[in-house]
């Protein structure tokens, strides 16, 4: 059938329309249409008339009467067979360098465009759009087309509906035919870095027999495009880079990029501890490091390597905020002056959802690090798994497409082409600022780790692996060839890399222990680790009394030459009255915590879901006008020296917790502040807290000080809205790595949000936030509590005459107010309830001082919302082992809550009137509805 019969039938006029838009945005037309007019364009230029200069005019007399000349239709034919290549191209090429590639069909064959071998040695005026210099034979033009598009490396760009940007690429993989050009000098410094990295794994292999280093042999070409990478991008203005890694390779790269003594590296598989006992440390192929090096053409350049545990892409998105932060704070908002490069595995990029979510990161406001380098380090295996296996996708790198970025796929076998690949890289990503991806494809010469034995799953594979020649030894090959190097000179070169290996581990058998490399210490000169303790210390988190009332009118007074809603004027009238009448909410508390904290000179970022008005509509730092949403926001006007950001995030967790504590990695001058919407959203950034939070400065001696707003409390909401799983942070807290707060006045909430910034150290913050609470009648502060207060990890019951307190009860939270309701309702003197309001570490010398002063107490009390298997009950239990201390609360559940408002009511109530029970009747009795 003849593939323009479609034009048959057309209208003249509607030929026309999609001739003038073909002429203004070619790539909005479907295929075949473009096709059909770049073809027309071409032949009207040698063949058409002037009469006939339009399409619709030219088909209307040629083609229904079949006088379309049979050049003209080549031409067309020949326009099809180039769109297919830069479409298709990349199925056909030469890039698996240990086996053949699956067939796709249909193949680039003349004949599927209906050509045949006799139209070879006809001449195409199509060739000039391919980057030929001038009209070419059919066969010249495949020939140039096969080299550009289905060598060494396979390019995936048309997908990208950015017309500018696919030229753009168009234009760069013509020159030169997509084949890399390099001088004498710059293959031996590529032929370097190869045989360092092929040399380093040999060594390893035949020192440290069996043990894991999770090799990169069979991609070794990783080393050369990482320091070709650094290099283009340092002369194209970056100043600083940011990697992040899993384990395979990054022993490699340590040593052979960060320049970490390799010295060093064996004495850690000598297994020689660090330095600091009070530091658990973690293994070898987990540290990161921070250099500042020089390229080979003389830029210095600050390279970072995050540290990182097991739990793969991880680390992607604390990449993606370091950047960020360093955009922020130290690069004016200029993105060209850093780089985030982040390594992945074939399987983990195709299999781990948090690729997705950094992915929809790029070009988001708050997020956004003005494109990333994505290297894939192909092994044709997930662990042990097939790659039919591991992914539905035709490529591991199929997420490119979701954010309209290139790809190159590479033979690692052909250093040189992956060279041209991340030079090409380093030159979008300047342009653009959009991500790029390599598709860096070898394989694997042993199992997922050195033990392992890969036959087991993937017999036939190595098979071909074990007869296969490494890349430096294909290289080597390829400058002898070439007559680039003499085999002196490579000799030489061996010999003195392995002579050099030799010194540095006989040197390791001297070292007695290591010294940790800290990740960015530049950046954490004024918080030494020496002085990371002591959270229960007081800390002057005061403020001057006058300054903060006129702050708070400042935030609360909206600028009269803008219209806003109704609803959002008055809520700005009543935060004016608050301040007029002395009784400030939690909003107000938290607001002018932020407030002060700017006016002093600290930077304040905050991003989660629908974190500008708050979930429960009482922040409402960003407001619109009414007419044009145009956006206002209070708190930018307190200090122009000082950033205040807040974002609301994409509906994700694990990669935006991921993003801003990478953020407040490298910020510890900045408030950073990340909110779940609801408490129990958390649980899809677990890995984040376990691998990062609650570890980070036991494994690699590094401080964060992020804090995270968990809303919780069960106020009927069912299950999934009430808790933030505050037992699991409970679980987590040792050595005071972690605080854990749940505050009940927005005094003492202000003060833990100022003492973050006062400490002398930084740790993570975790706050149990209210939301019945937010408006609640009795929840509120003085100026002068806010002013001249401080945060008070216990607060005693006010109210209590010791002498007459039979029952003491501790709680946390909303719980107290329940029980104040019902304390003051029954007039009940005998009961005291005291709240723990920082719940790690706890404040042990208040506790007992509260203890000695209840002394005629007859029964010691926890009271709490959650099921008696959640909450702080198991903590608190830990902790007053040798009192006699009983549990009021639900019974054990699966379920944080019930789903019903009217069970949730009968459970609460049962909770309250049985704190307010007499002693005959048992305190840990079954809770049931």
């Amino acid at each position: 059938m003849d593939k323009f019969s479609f034009l048959n039938a057309a209208h003249a006029q509607l030929i026309d329309d999609l001739y003038q838009q073909y002429l203004t945005f070619p790539d909005s037309l479907e295929p075949s249409w473009k096709s059909f007019f770049q073809g027309f364009d071409f032949a009207l230029e040698n063949y058409g008339e002037e009469d006939n200069a339009q399409p619709a005019n030219y088909v209307a007399e040629n083609y229904k009467s079949g006088e379309i000349p049979d050049d003209i239709l080549k031409e067309f034919q020949v326009v099809n067979l180039i769109e297919a290549y830069r479409s298709r191209g990349h199925l056909f090429t030469k890039t698996n360098p240990v086996r053949e590639r699956r067939v796709y069909h249909p193949t680039l064959d003349i004949e599927n465009f209906g050509l045949n071998s006799s139209d070879l040695s006809k001449v195409f005026n199509s060739a000039t759009e391919t980057g030929m210099s001038k009209p070419s034979t059919l066969k010249e033009l495949i020939s140039h087309l096969q080299k550009i598009y289905c060598d060494s490396i396979g390019v995936e760009y048309m997908h990208i509906n950015n017309v500018e940007e696919k030229q753009y690429i168009r234009n760069w993989i013509q020159q030169n035919e997509n084949q890399a050009q390099l001088s004498k000098d710059e293959k031996i410094e590529i032929l370097k870095k190869l045989n360092q990295a092929v040399a380093f794994e040999n060594y390893l292999h035949t020192k440290f027999v069996g043990q894991k280093r999770f090799s990169l042999e069979g991609g070794e070409s990783l080393i050369p495009a990482l320091d070709q990478l650094i290099s283009r991008a340092s002369k194209l203005g970056v100043n600083e880079v940011v990697l992040g890694m899993a384990h395979r390779g990054r022993l490699n790269v340590l040593t052979n990029i960060f320049q970490k003594s390799s010295k060093q590296i064996f004495s850690e598989f000598e297994g020689k501890e660090f330095e600091e006992d009070v530091f658990s440390g973690d293994v070898k192929y987990h540290l990161g490091s921070s250099k500042r090096i020089k390229t080979e053409s003389g830029e210095e350049v600050r390279i970072n390597l995050v540290p990182n545990p097991s739990h793969l892409e991880t680390v992607s998105a604390l990449v993606e905020g370091i950047c960020r932060a360093k955009v922020d704070q130290e690069f004016k908002g200029d993105y060209n002056q850093i780089l985030p490069i982040i390594i992945h595995g074939d399987g983990a990029v195709a299999g781990q959802g948090i690729v997705y979510e950094v992915a929809q990161m790029m070009t988001l406001e708050g997020y956004k690090t003005g494109g990333t380098v994505h290297i894939v380090v192909n092994n044709q295996v997930s662990f042990t798994t097939n790659y039919l296996d591991a992914r539905s996708s035709t490529y591991c790198t199929d997420i490119a497409k979701v954010t309209d970025s290139p790809v190159m796929h590479v033979n690692a076998d052909d250093v040189e082409a992956v060279v041209h690949a991340v030079r090409f890289a380093a030159d979008f990503r300047k342009q653009f600022g959009k991500d790029v991806y390599i598709d860096l494809l070898g394989y694997r010469k042993y199992g997922h780790n050195e033990g392992d034995e890969p036959r087991f799953t993937q017999p036939y594979l190595y098979s071909l692996i074990s007869k296969h020649q490494n890349p430096r030894e294909i290289y080597k090959t390829k400058l002898l060839e070439d007559k680039t190097l003499s085999t002196e000179v490579l000799e030489k070169m061996d010999q003195e890399f392995k002579a050099l290996l030799d010194e540095n581990f006989d040197a390791s058998k001297q070292i007695e222990r290591n010294t940790m490399d800290i990740f960015m210490q530049e950046d954490w000169k004024d918080f030494p680790m020496d002085k990371a303790g002591d959270v229960l210390k007081v800390y002057d988190t005061k403020f001057d009394i006058e300054k903060l009332k006129n702050l708070a009118k400042e935030i609360a007074t909206l600028p009269g030459d803008k219209k806003f809603i109704k609803k959002i004027s008055r809520l700005f009238d009543n935060r004016l009255k608050q301040v007029e009448t002395d009784t400030l909410d939690w909003a107000q508390g938290e607001l002018l915590a932020y407030a002060s904290l700017l006016s002093e000179g600290n930077n304040i970022r905050i991003s989660g879901e629908d974190v500008q008005r708050g979930t429960f509509s009482h922040r409402h730092a960003v407001v619109k006008t009414e007419d044009a949403e145009e956006t206002y926001t209070p708190l930018k006007q307190v200090n122009e020296n000082q950033k205040f950001d807040i974002y609301n995030s994409h509906l994700s967790e694990y990669a935006v917790l991921g993003f801003d504590y990478g953020y407040a990695m490298v910020s510890p001058n900045t408030l950073t502040v990340w909110e779940a919407q609801f408490g129990d959203f958390v649980n899809g950034a677990q890995i984040i807290i376990d691998q990062y939070l609650v570890a980070a400065e036991d494994k690699w001696k590094s401080q964060n000080g992020l804090v995270m707003l968990l809303p919780h409390g069960s106020e009927g909401q069912g299950a999934e809205h009430s808790s933030g799983r505050l037992e699991r942070f409970l679980t987590l807290a040792a050595n005071e790595n972690i605080i854990v707060a749940n505050c009940t006045t927005p005094g003492n909430y202000f003060h833990l949000l100022r003492r973050q910034q006062k400490f002398p150290f930084r740790k993570p913050l975790i706050v149990m936030t209210p939301k019945s609470l937010l408006r609640h009648p009795k929840v509120i502060s003085s100026f002068e509590d806010l002013a001249n207060g401080e945060f008070q990890p216990i607060l005693d019951d006010v109210s209590a005459e010791a002498d007459k307190i039979e029952k003491l009860v501790f709680c946390s939270g909303k719980i107290y107010y329940d029980l104040l309701a019902k304390k003051e309702l029954i007039n009940d003197e005998k009961i005291a309830l005291v709240r723990f309001e920082q719940i790690y570490p706890l404040q042990m010398n208040k506790i007992e001082e509260i203890l000695n002063k209840y002394k005629n107490r007859k029964e010691l009390v926890w009271a709490q919302e959650e099921p008696e298997n959640m909450g702080a009950w198991s903590f608190i239990l830990r902790h007053f082992r040798d009192e006699n201390i009983q549990v009021i609360s639900p019974i054990a559940s699966g379920s944080p809550a019930p789903g019903s408002h009217k069970k949730f009511e009968i459970i609460q109530n049962n909770i309250i009137n049985r704190v307010f029970s007499t002693n005959d009747e048992p305190t840990n009795k079954p809770l049931t509805a």
